[in-house]
């Protein structure tokens, strides 16, 4: 009998969250049901059945790795367990919370066949351990009568620091419901208070999205509230993820595993946290901006120091220090997990020395002092002893890390060797705090050589490579053919040899994208590395690309035009950049004009130039004799950038001045491109044949700005 599991996809829709993107697929047993939400859990999975037909169980390599890592890894230290589950006050009566537009922003009960107290071959066991901690659900109090989290609501905490007569909240999540639902927990439980101030610790979207949950704007214009933020933080709360935004999204199908039910055979957990709401993402902008490097303010009687750490986990973030509660609150920073110097779904490489440099600098002004530590993922950590415990294995990690790296690198390791020779010593592998769940030791050990020498390892025959589709057919004709490579591989892949047999299967996949066969050997290899591996994101990445070589890619809606915060927040200079991304410049070839554009309502001025199939621009100047002159408020403009009308309404309705050749306006419009997260990442996945998309609304335009990756946590 073929089952069939319904499970829903968080969605890549900024209107609904940063996974906001609805499939429909229906194929082998499989059903991905469009309208997203949150990925449920899949209906085997208490009874350990897979969830696809073409699924394997672990093999006996896997499991008698599994068994060897549940007698090595240090599982008699128990102190995380301790830590997770002190202070509770009360979990909710529900599970799900639902989202404005009637789905499901978010569900904790998907996960609960974690709590069998099974241990699962299909999983690695640091990581079951991780995804077991971080099923703690409910209102906790962390230092008594003042610093109040509520955990297992979204990807990241949300925290309550009790002032003289409200809140202060601290990362108000992704998604307006589960801080609103959370906001409304703590104040039933503990009696309601007016929130006063909301900090956000730093410029990812889970840690700023659900905003709208917990103030008004009204109140943060007028003063009311404050929203504190470090230097740098609305720029980088959209700008990290615009120019390769469209890239990032269809990446993150991997890193995150949203194609992946809730089953030991999928998705268990995203390492800092469950995974991430499926709810309305907003953004308010801050009233009050942390600019120096350490800086003191008293909010509603509530001491704090902050410490900016630009560079670590995200460009713009920030720790605090509560010394009336001897509490550090360390952001991002120091979590549960070593986190990523590089994220999958892409990003700019991490700083491993600064991130070290400024959990150190952390420990020598605070750390002498602090009695808890807490943070924006994760459980806090109390006593002296243990904090400071904590925060130099972390430092350490980081330090480690860089260290280690560059000297493997100065003595010749090259960026294709590192991640096969970098190991942590074995001080650092005995402690949890040390473990990779966010990151791993291969891809950030990677990064740091990309950080300082680039991808390339001074091999020529690697510098301008032939592209894979090219260069697999002269491989598959030297191991002498499909045949042979099968044989091999499947000789491989039943004496555990995965990698080496991923080694080659994997070039024939490329040389012959419709080998069937093919294709399924190598989803069956990727998924028992996957099943292997501690880091929830290169676990995802094996299992999500394992799906779509066995089904094909997803089909569906094409994501929605990004939420009126994100494209408020966006600058005008950021949107013309993102239009010269968007421009194919094949079709720009011969084209020469000069546009100025004006926005009165800001008093911004800017030229945009097109030659040599290149779109420039540059802010506060005006051109003497510009090809055309365009008019038109910065309000209207985000309009455009938020495809809710396009030009050619607004300057029927006069909103928009056209003066000049119009021609030059058409031919840029003529270039440019609306990406869409569809394209392939493994070969042959492409869908043969697509399901109804929705119908783009009329007022779509090129335009309007493109869908951004609102990064949470990475």
């Amino acid at each position: 009998m073929i089952l069939l599991f319904i499970f829903r996809v968080p969605v890549i829709n900024l209107n609904m969250s940063k996974f906001a993107f609805s499939f429909s697929l229906m194929c082998s047993g499989l059903a991905l049901a469009a309208g997203g939400g949150g990925v449920v859990a899949d209906p085997g999975a208490m009874q350990g059945k897979h969830f696809d037909v073409k699924g394997k169980a672990p093999s006996s390599y896997t499991i008698e790795l599994q068994n060897g890592l549940r007698k090595t890894l240090p599982f008699q230290d128990k102190r995380d367990f301790e830590e997770s589950k002190k202070g509770f006050i009360a979990a909710p009566s529900y599970k799900t919370i639902m989202a404005d537009a009637g789905n499901v922003a978010w569900d904790m009960g998907s996960y609960e066949f974690l709590l069998q107290g099974k241990d699962f071959d299909s999983v690695h066991p640091s990581l079951q351990r991780q995804a077991i901690l971080n099923m703690g659900y409910g209102l906790y109090e962390v230092v008594p009568g003042k610093i109040y989290q509520v955990r297992g609501f979204d990807l990241a905490n949300i925290s309550f620091i009790k002032t003289d007569t409200g809140w202060i909240v601290f990362d108000p999540l992704t998604a307006k419901e589960t801080a609103r639902a959370a906001l409304e927990l703590v104040n039933e439980k503990l009696g309601k208070r007016p929130v006063v101030a909301v900090v956000y610790s730093h410029s990812h979207g889970d840690h700023f999205g659900g905003v709208r949950g917990v103030v008004d704007e009204a109140d943060v214009k007028s003063g009311k509230v404050k929203v504190i933020a470090p230097v740098g933080f609305m720029d980088h709360a959209v700008a990290e993820n615009v120019y390769a935004g469209n890239a990032m999204t269809r990446r993150m199908y991997f890193q995150y595993g949203v194609l992946l039910p809730r089953s030991p055979f999928g998705h268990v957990d995203q390492s800092i946290g469950k995974n991430t709401a499926a709810g309305n993402l907003g953004l308010i902008e801050p009233n009050v901006y942390i600019a120096q490097p350490f800086e003191k303010m008293t909010v509603d009687g509530v001491e704090m120091e902050f410490q900016n750490t630009p560079g670590t986990e995200a460009p713009a973030e920030m720790n605090t220090y509560f010394p009336q509660f001897k509490a550090f609150w360390a952001a991002e920073n120091i979590t549960g997990t070593i986190h990523n110097i590089y994220t999958l779904r892409g990003a700019l490489v991490r700083d491993a020395l600064a991130w070290s440099k400024n959990i150190n600098n952390a420990l020598y002004r605070y750390g002498n002092d602090t009695e808890v530590m807490f943070a924006s993922h994760s459980w806090p950590r109390w006593g002296n002893e243990r904090i400071q415990e904590v925060m130099r294995t972390q430092r350490d990690s980081y330090a480690h890390l860089n260290n280690e790296v560059l000297h493997l690198a100065n003595n010749g390791v090259t960026i294709n060797e590192i991640h096969n020779v970098y190991k942590q010593p074995e001080s650092l592998r005995s402690q949890w705090a040390a473990h990779s769940y966010h990151g791993s030791e291969e891809h950030n050990s990677r990064a740091v050589v990309n950080r300082y020498l680039g991808y390339w390892d001074a091999n020529p025959a690697t510098l301008i490579p032939l592209s894979p589709k090219d260069s697999a057919p002269l491989y598959v004709e030297m191991m002498g053919g499909p045949s042979k490579i099968m044989a091999k591989g499947r000789e491989l892949y039943k004496q555990g040899k995965y990698r080496e047999a991923m080694e080659i299967v994997n070039k024939l996949v490329y040389a012959e994208p419709n080998n069937t066969a093919a294709k399924d050997l190598l989803a069956d290899i990727f998924e028992q590395i996957g099943y292997q591996k501690e880091s929830p994101s290169v676990r995802n990445s094996f299992l999500g690309a394992a799906y779509e070589l066995r089904h094909g890619m997803p089909s569906g809606a094409s994501p929605k035009s990004n939420g009126p915060d994100m494209i408020k927040a966006m600058t005008t200079e950021l949107w013309l950049n993102s239009l010269a991304i968007s421009m194919d410049s094949k079709k720009a070839a011969g084209m020469t004009f000069t546009i100025n554009l004006s926005t009165p309502d800001n008093g911004e001025k800017f030229v945009v130039e097109m030659s040599n199939s290149a779109l420039t621009n540059i802010k506060g100047q005006q051109a003497k004799n510009p090809t055309l002159t365009v008019t038109i408020n910065r309000s209207d403009l985000e309009k455009v950038m938020g495809g809710q009308t396009t030009f050619e309404q607004l300057q029927a309705e006069g909103k928009a001045k056209f003066d000049g050749d119009r021609n030059a306006f058409d031919q840029l419009r003529s270039t440019l491109t609306i990406f869409k997260p569809d394209f392939e990442l493994m070969p042959g996945t492409k869908p043969k044949q697509s399901t109804p998309k929705q119908t783009p609304p009329k007022t779509q335009d090129p335009f309007a700005a493109q869908e951004m990756a609102i990064t949470a946590g990475e």
